[in-house]
């Protein structure tokens, strides 16, 4: 039992390796570096906007209460 698991975990890991390769390496690396650069800050503005919604809404509320 231990043996197939250890041959399953070194597969994969072949595995991993062959597709970081290909990634890396292989045809449409490039556009596939751009889409995974351009997901990333897509990502980044939307954190950063939620961040600075949150924290309007709270400053909102806080000038609300204090008028009040």
């Amino acid at each position: 039992m231990d043996i197939t698991k250890k041959a399953k975990e070194e597969i994969e890991s072949r595995l991993d390796k062959i597709e970081d390769f290909i990634a890396k390496k292989g045809i449409g690396s490039t556009y596939l570096q751009k889409a995974q650069k351009t997901q990333r800050d897509i990502n980044l503005v939307l954190v950063l906007g939620g961040i600075l919604t949150v924290a309007g809404i709270v400053l909102w509320m806080k000038t609300k209460d204090s008028e009040e």
